[in-house]
């Protein structure tokens, strides 16, 4: 079991004992360890087959002995080839099937076959001062790899849920010791009430088939040195129908009632879970009696054209292989508190309008009397004049038709310039001028002569 094969078994006080003594006595105690991977070895048939070993000890040996066996079940061990250090004894019996290449204990099959099969049985001797030993056995299996195996369906025309049944087989056409495994949707299929398996799991049986059996389902082929997939098969279930329910594009739905507005038109649709698919049929009630208004998974209310404000409605499916139907109603109410919301928001949208409309009016006068204040005729003459520098020699200049006091104003319009005296009472008078031109006019100071002759 790939354990350590010691002269004495290992962990025993007494083996402890006698290895002391042995030191004591010959200076030494050798230990010899064989391991090997796996008891057990898979081979495939007409392909090479390497049996590894693996040994040591703790003192030099001079002399190695390296032996293999086959046991085959009946029959007695028989020898294979034997070494001794570097030379190989092999049995001309096999035809140098075996190879074994020294000190390394592992043996080659060279070609392996179903008549390899059986128990092969290392042995080493190793001789120093003293001889120990170890052993190991080995189990040889041959094998063939599976090919991809193919998968059938009984009845492969399908069956109705709750009545028929299914059986899917499954078989590889090449393979040595197969075993299968049913998948469904990549899960293992286990046995329950109403799914059985064969004993080496290639049949598998479903019976009564249900809704909650469909899926695909595929074949794990495989054995110790090999395994394949079949392909998805599909069985054939007929159910339904389930979970009838009706839907609109459009219009609120609370339960069962759906509300539109006056003018709109609704899209209904009607669904169920079944296979094959359904026939629908819609229905309108009223009072006692039914009327079929249209066949198929849709149909359209045109509120408008609805002579009554509330109608009923019903939706009916039917599967034509299972033979089982279903339906479900619902009300449709049309209103107009569509229209009147938004008779409210165009109502509510003029005197906001209206508020809007004064604002920018407000504003913007309000920018006008703005821009008009600051930037009057008069105001901008004035800040001319306050920010001219002043000239150490200014003379006031004043037009002769001004001094002459005439009394036609028309040529007295134009452009005038006032000069500062040296004189700081003529500064200061300067200061007082009026900054208009009809001030200017009204100020200029009569002629001498005039005042004269109005004294006389």
């Amino acid at each position: 079991m790939g354990q350590d094969a010691f002269m004495e078994p290992s962990a025993s006080p007494l083996a402890v004992f006698k290895c002391q003594l042995y030191l004591i006595l010959l200076g030494t105690c050798s230990a010899l360890t064989l391991r090997v991977p796996a008891d057990t070895v898979h081979g495939i048939e007409g392909l090479p087959l390497l049996l590894p070993v693996h040994y040591s000890f703790q003192s030099p040996a001079p002399g190695i002995q390296i032996t293999w066996l086959l046991e085959r079940p009946g029959s007695f061990s028989r020898f294979l080839l034997t070494s001794v250090n570097q030379s190989t004894v092999p049995d001309l019996e096999f035809q140098h099937k075996f190879t074994l290449r020294p000190p390394n204990a592992s043996l080659l099959i060279r070609q392996l076959h179903f008549s390899d099969e059986g128990h092969y049985i290392v042995k080493i001797n190793v001789k120093g001062n003293g001889t120990i030993s170890a052993s190991h056995r080995i189990q040889v299996t041959v094998d063939v790899p599976v090919t991809k195996p193919l998968v059938g369906s009984e009845p492969s025309s399908g069956v109705v849920e709750h009545v028929g049944n299914i059986t899917l087989t499954c078989s590889a056409l090449n393979g040595t010791r197969v075993l299968y495994l049913w998948l469904k949707d990549g899960q293992p299929v286990h046995s329950t009430s109403s799914t059985t398996l064969s004993p080496n799991n290639d049949t598998l049986l479903i019976a009564p088939v249900m809704r909650g059996d469909v899926g695909n389902y595929s074949c794990l082929a495989w054995n110790a040195v090999s395994e394949m997939e079949s392909e998805p098969i599909t069985p054939t279930i007929y159910y339904g129908p389930y979970g009838l329910t009706v839907n609109s594009d459009k219009g609120l739905k609370v339960g069962e009632v759906f509300t539109a507005d006056v003018g709109e038109a609704i899209l209904f649709h009607c669904s169920a879970d079944s296979n094959p698919p359904n026939v629908y049929s819609w229905i309108r009630r009223g009072g006692n009696t039914t009327h079929i208004v249209k066949h198929g998974p849709h149909f359209e209310v045109v509120s408008d054209k609805v002579a009554r404000k509330t109608t009923d409605y019903m939706c009916r499916a039917y599967n034509n292989v299972t033979g089982k139907g279903d339906e479900t109603q619902f009300t449709v109410i049309i209103t107009s508190i569509g229209q009147e919301k938004l008779m409210q928001k165009e109502s509510s949208l003029s005197p906001l309008a209206a508020i809007t409309a004064v604002s920018l009016f407000v504003i913007i006068s309000m920018s006008l009397l703005f821009i008009w204040k600051k930037y009057q005729p008069h105001k901008v003459l004035q800040r001319k004049l306050d920010s001219r520098p002043s000239v150490e020699h200014k003379k006031l200049h004043i037009s002769p038709h001004i001094l002459s006091g005439h009394e036609d104003a028309l040529g007295d319009f134009g452009i005038y310039e006032f000069v500062a005296q040296p004189d700081s009472s003529l500064i200061r008078r300067a200061q007082d001028i009026p900054s208009t031109v009809y001030e200017v006019i009204q100020h200029v100071p009569e002629p001498p002569s005039s005042r004269n002759h109005e004294c006389q």
